[in-house]
């Protein structure tokens, strides 16, 4: 594990060392299951260990880092039931969040929600890379945030938004061995044109195939990963 480049100064050493790694777990480039050594990180980002160890403390608080059975850290490694959890918390927030989008969501923020649909069109047939898969990766939390932000409801985003870092790790994992479980600008547009309609009841339809299509193939990925007994 090699972390890019040291931390600039700027703002706090923690939180500087916080945003760093928390960014390099969304990402991937901490690695599932990969330990978090206190000398290592302060040596690669040349900082003092003390924000390193605060950091660390607030990753363990958001779940993001994990402590192992010999007392050392690690990045979490999302599990097939940690996926069901995540989309089962997703579905209700999001059938919540479709449905006040329907009353709620100005004309601007539909078209900036087909306009993320088209951008993440147009990266997908681009060959595929690590770069354009956390490019659609992004997007697709973009989209679903969009939807959130424009119920009006700050809660409901900040929920959603939680809900989405632990999906980012799950995301990372299966899609670096498997970029199809992305293959989703479909049901993307499908959600796109039951908002545009108005109806609560077609947007939540909509919203729940998705869910239920994705999770189907995240768990799938995640079980592929699996080792044999």
């Amino acid at each position: 594990m090699t972390l890019s480049k040291p931390l600039p100064r700027r703002a706090s050493l923690h939180e500087q060392t916080y945003q760093m790694l928390r960014t390099s777990i969304l990402s991937g480039e901490l690695a599932a299951d990969e330990r978090l050594v206190e000398t290592q990180l302060a040596q690669q980002l040349e900082v003092s260990r003390t924000p390193i160890r605060e950091a660390l403390r607030q990753l363990q608080r958001e779940g993001l880092a994990t402590m192992d059975t010999g007392g050392g850290l690690r990045v979490i490694s999302v599990s097939v039931a940690d996926a069901v959890h995540l989309y089962d918390c997703r579905m209700a927030l999001e059938q919540a969040a479709v449905r006040k989008a329907c009353l709620h969501a100005s004309d601007r923020a539909l078209e900036d929600l087909q306009k993320s649909v088209a951008q993440a069109e147009c990266i997908g047939q681009r060959a595929v890379s690590t770069l354009n898969t956390l490019e659609r990766l992004n997007l697709d939390c973009q989209f679903h945030r969009q939807i959130a932000e424009s119920t009006g409801n700050p809660w409901l985003t900040d929920l959603l938004v939680r809900v989405f870092d632990k999906m980012m790790l799950l995301r990372v994992q299966t899609t670096r061995h498997n970029p199809q479980v992305l293959e989703i600008c479909s049901e993307h547009r499908q959600i796109c044109a039951a908002l545009a309609s108005r109806d609560p009841d077609t947007a939540i339809a909509a919203i729940q195939a998705h869910l239920d299509a994705s999770k189907i193939r995240v768990v799938k990925a995640l079980e592929a990963l699996q080792p044999v007994p």
